[in-house]
């Protein structure tokens, strides 16, 4: 057992754990990476499955802070696939030579808040306990992987994954192959892997609306277009809702005529993107039942134009609100058309159990399956820290908190009372946006606020010093006040009532887990207002936190 000590320990290595131990080291700070894979990538580091990409364009999936190396590093198509985001990773780390300050194979298994001392012990799967002031979480939206309750689940003989952590090589050439979930990850694996199987069966329990992804090589003259207009697309993704470097429309859908409505639907289907089509179309998709109803009669009769076998098609056109996070493929709807791949709506005829050999489904049928894949995401947002015991003042779990606050709440996504120096990147409240840019602003934003309050840390260290040297100042604390919390949640709340989205069982409410209560996990106000919203609590002198 050895114990370490550190300024801080940031804990993931993905987007957000880089840019924040990029930054903090600038400061002068002493700081630890750690991370339960074997290397950096977060995310991008276990989702390896067929498929796998960002559904954001490539020239902005990537870090804005470096200018030359966005000019320089290369991208060949207009999304970036899974191999290429953890290289990119990779590469920056290599760059600014960060891997020194980095300790992988190693998992935080609790954190307990030392009132007297100010500093956080954290214990690790390793034996080690690291001593630090700060303490910041990059763990990532969607990490903690859901498996669904099937009875009979470990009879299961034959091969079986999760899309959130993939082998590093599989084969299923000649395999009959049973893929349970479609969302976002499912509908990216049907479409990689029905060419190569011998059956595949997509168990679906919701049908999804998605569109084109528009995906494809990139010209040089598209890139140099890119690199001579950085300074300008970032400023316009800082200042956007969602930051997927479109200009999202101001025009409401029934403003236009039926004609002109087809038309801008078409142009968005034709040029790609899920987010594109929802914001980039007309403003108010996502919060207008009849704006909405408009859209989803587009994509039904899409799906009724690609999809040949009318009882196919009929399973695969949704009927619900198009509200759940905007998804895009390249060519799901198509791979139905191959005789290998058939769909079971488990609405219509659920899961029985699991068998030694595939799925008893409940009218009698047997699905003989050689491999069981499960698409069927993450508990997203706060199942990572419900499942490692985080303990602020007294004692209290950082789960024993949000069971009294009624659901996973926080300050600005990132603070919470009673935990002190405890600072969370995309924690519960963040905004719902491309990842990316809103990871930089939250880590500028807990990098600034640490340096303010070492600053005021050396002013006090100076006043209450005594003759020896020595301080009776324990080091500053960083602490968001209960009203705070309650304040940023109320908003949070308000911003999400008039959406639609909260009127479909989607994960980003909580309602893909069994159990877990419905609320509301996000900042729906976009990028823009909530980069104001900062801007105001600094000018404010950090207005929500305790003294510091």
């Amino acid at each position: 057992m050895t114990q370490v000590d550190f300024d801080a320990l940031i804990v993931g290595a993905g987007f957000g754990g880089i840019y924040q131990l990029h930054l903090l080291l600038k400061q002068g700070l002493s700081v630890k990476v750690i991370d339960a894979a074997s290397d950096v990538g977060g995310t991008w580091y276990w989702n390896r499955y067929p498929g796998a990409m960002s559904d954001t364009e490539s020239y902005i999936y990537r870090y804005s802070w470096d200018k030359e190396d966005l000019i320089q590093y290369h991208w060949k198509e207009h999304y970036v696939k899974q191999p290429e985001v953890l290289a990119y990773l990779e590469h920056v780390v290599e760059r600014y030579d960060m891997r020194k300050h980095m300790q992988f194979n190693t998992e935080m298994e609790n954190a307990q808040y030392d009132e007297a001392n100010n500093v956080w012990v954290i214990s690790c799967s390793t034996g080690e306990k690291f001593t630090v002031r700060y303490l910041i979480t990059a763990l990532g939206l969607l990490s903690k992987t859901n498996y669904p309750n099937i009875p009979g689940l470990p009879r299961f003989q034959g091969e079986m994954y999760h899309t959130g952590k993939w082998p590093r090589q599989h084969d299923f050439k000649n395999k009959r192959v049973g893929i349970i979930g479609n969302g976002s990850t499912g509908v990216q694996i049907i479409t990689a892997i029905s060419k190569e199987v011998k059956q595949l069966i997509s168990f679906q329990r919701t049908p999804q609306y998605s569109v084109p992804s528009g995906d494809g090589p990139v010209s040089k003259e598209y890139r140099d277009s890119i690199n001579s207009r950085y300074d300008q697309i970032w400023k316009q993704v800082r200042n956007s809702k969602v930051c997927f470097g479109f200009e999202e429309s101001d025009v409401p859908t029934m403003s236009v005529s039926a004609e002109e409505r087809e038309r801008i639907f078409e142009d968005a289907w034709q040029r790609g993107n899920g987010f594109r089509f929802m914001f980039w179309t007309f403003n108010d998709i996502s919060i207008n039942e009849e704006a909405n109803e408009e859209a989803c009669k587009f994509i039904r009769k899409k799906i009724a134009q690609t999809v040949k076998d009318p009882e196919k098609a009929r399973k695969l056109t949704p009927h619900e609100y198009y509200a759940r996070r905007p998804l895009c493929d390249a060519g799901y709807y198509e791979q139905f058309n191959r005789p290998n791949v058939d769909i079971i709506s488990l609405k219509e005829n659920p899961i029985e159990s699991i068998t030694e050999n595939g799925i008893q489904l409940s009218d009698g049928t047997h699905c003989d399956l050689d491999v069981l894949i499960f698409a069927t995401g993450f508990d997203a947002v706060d199942g990572n820290f419900n499942r490692i015991a985080i303990k602020g003042r007294k004692g209290e779990s950082l789960k024993e908190h949000w069971a009294k606050t009624g659901g996973p709440t926080t300050y600005l996504g990132c603070f919470v009372p009673d935990f002190p120096n405890l600072m969370m990147v995309t924690g519960p409240n963040s905004p719902f946006t491309n990842l990316p840019p809103t990871l930089e602003v939250q880590v500028e934003f807990i990098a600034d606020i640490i340096t303010q309050a070492e600053k005021n840390s050396q002013s006090k260290l100076h006043v209450n010093g005594n003759s020896n040297g020595e301080s009776k100042h324990a080091g500053p604390v960083i602490e968001a006040l209960p009203e705070a919390e309650d304040n940023w949640t109320r908003l949070c709340e308000e911003l999400s009532a008039s959406s639609l989205f909260k009127k479909t069982d989607s994960w980003i409410f909580g309602a893909n887990v069994p159990g877990k209560k419905h609320t509301v996990m996000f900042y729906f106000g976009g990028l823009a207002e909530y980069r104001k919203e900062l801007q105001k609590i600094v000018d404010g002198g950090y207005t929500g936190f305790k003294p510091f």
